[in-house]
């Protein structure tokens, strides 16, 4: 196997081997640029390990470039980098460690390119080439990483216990670079995750999320979740995800398995769209099936609710997994809380105004919420799901129908609070609210006209009414 880099990115790599060797220092190209490259996969991440002070190699490199770049350095890592053109160029003194039972942080010395490769997390990312006068371009591959690569096997340079309980993010990497390539893991690395799973406790949310991100962004995530869930790991950082796994039968009857339904879900939503929040949307849409499951004589298993319960759990998930609050949690939230919407429109004698109050609570989401839902008709019976899909596009076709001829989605109501104060000279209310309300109810019900002359006549009836109320009393 053989790398076949870019003149821009071979120029860089016999600078830093010029300035390297006038400093005296043996320096190596390492990780994940060589894996990339030997699996002709682009790649602008480069790391570089030196025999010595990475930092200082770093700034006379970026010096003998430019005087103008900025190098970005970390003492207490010995860590530097910079970005020239489109490559982001990594430099550390290569290090080997030693790890405490109770700690991942390690207890770090100086040490060799064969220490460095030691503690590398598996033996496709151990891989190093020379960029030394003597044998540039010489690939160093001591733990079969090459051999790994062509047979498509996660394996760690060291016994995977060691590697595992060194550094315990080291097994989310495992699985998340099995999810990424398509590679096996081998029997005793799967074994070696579950036996130190626990140990996963010690690392922080905010890098296991970094992760599990990692893996949700792939293009069949399920394979990655389906690993966490069999090693053990899930369960320990997201237990609520766990509990949808299993089928209960009572009289004969069982309902499907939700997590794997689940995971489907999230592939189905993956094939069409690469947002990471829709996917999540996908992986949390039944998450509150566990708390609402009941069993029903004479009709099966119900989850009458898991929609809402969704939607008050995806909060509390999102702090516990220490993902983006706001934002990005409301409209996880909201498409969780809608999902089940689109599907009930399938059924017959639907009105206009079920399908402008979908368009009006959707919003500008509303494309999402179809991918969502689309992703959600999952059967192994392929005529019930050729059947769903016709319905659906059903539903899409009259939505549009709806929304061209009454403008709601991302609508407003034509009167607002402030010209409802003004009128009536009232301070903010509830009565304000009330009328405001009822303005937009009337309208999404097809009581009244989306216009203001309608809105409006229509609220001096509500306000004269409630005064006639008022004097009755």
């Amino acid at each position: 196997m053989e790398i076949s880099c870019t003149k821009e990115e071979s120029k860089i790599f016999e600078k830093i081997g010029a300035v390297a060797s006038e400093m005296r220092l043996s320096c190596f190209l390492i990780g994940g640029f060589v894996r990339d490259k030997l699996l002709e996969r682009p790649t602008k991440d480069i790391d570089i390990v030196c025999t010595g002070d990475g930092i200082a190699l770093a700034h006379a490199v970026a010096k003998a470039i430019s005087p103008k770049l900025k190098v970005n350095f970390f003492k207490t890592f010995g860590t530097a980098q910079f970005r020239y053109h489109e490559l982001d160029i990594e430099f550390v003194g290569a290090r080997k460690e030693s790890y405490s039972s109770h700690s991942r942080k390690p207890d770090v010395t100086e040490g060799t390119i064969e220490d460095d490769q030691k503690r590398r997390d598996l033996s496709i990312n151990a891989l190093a080439i020379s960029l030394n006068k003597e044998d540039y371009g010489k690939l160093i591959d001591p733990f079969g990483g090459i051999e790994d690569l062509k047979n498509k096997i996660i394996r760690t340079p060291l016994e995977p216990g060691i590697t595992f309980s060194d550094d315990p993010l080291r097994m989310m990497r495992a699985i998340r670079f099995a999810t990424q390539l398509g590679f096996t893991i081998t029997d005793e690395v799967f074994e070696a995750i579950r036996s130190h799973k626990e140990r996963i406790r010690i690392i922080s949310q905010e890098r296991i999320t970094d992760e599990l991100n990692k893996i949700m962004l792939t293009p069949k995530p399920s394979v990655g979740f389906d690993l966490l869930y069999r090693s053990g790991l899930l369960k320990e950082f997201f237990p609520q995800l766990t509990d949808l796994v299993g089928v209960d039968y009572i009289e004969g009857k069982g309902h499907k398995d939700n997590f794997y339904h689940t995971l489907q879900v999230v592939d189905n939503v993956a094939a069409q769209s690469n947002d990471l929040w829709l996917r999540w949307a996908a992986l949390l849409h039944d998450i509150g099936k566990p708390a609402t499951k009941k069993f029903e004589e004479g009709h099966g298993w119900t989850f009458h609710g898991h929609e809402v319960v969704g939607e008050r759990m995806t909060p509390k998930i999102f702090r516990q997994l220490k993902l983006p609050q706001h934002e990005k949690m409301k409209y996880v939230a909201k498409l969780v809380a809608l999902h089940l919407r689109p599907i009930s429109l399938t059924k017959e004698d639907i009105t206009d105004s079920a399908m402008r109050r979908l368009l009006f609570d959707a919003g500008e989401d509303l494309e999402d919420l179809m991918i969502l839902c689309e992703s959600d008709i999952t059967s192994k019976n392929k005529l019930k799901v050729k059947r769903y899909l016709e319905n659906f596009e059903l539903v899409k076709e009259r939505l549009k129908i709806v929304e061209e001829k009454d403008k709601i989605r991302n609508w407003q109501p034509p009167i607002t609070g402030e010209a409802i104060m003004e009128l009536f000279g009232l301070p903010p209310s509830r009565e304000v609210g009330t009328l405001k309300t009822a303005v937009r109810e009337a309208i999404l019900d097809g009581v009244i006209p989306n216009s203001y002359d309608a809105a409006y006549e229509f609220m001096m009836m509500q306000k004269a009414n409630e005064l006639g109320i008022r004097a009755l009393k």
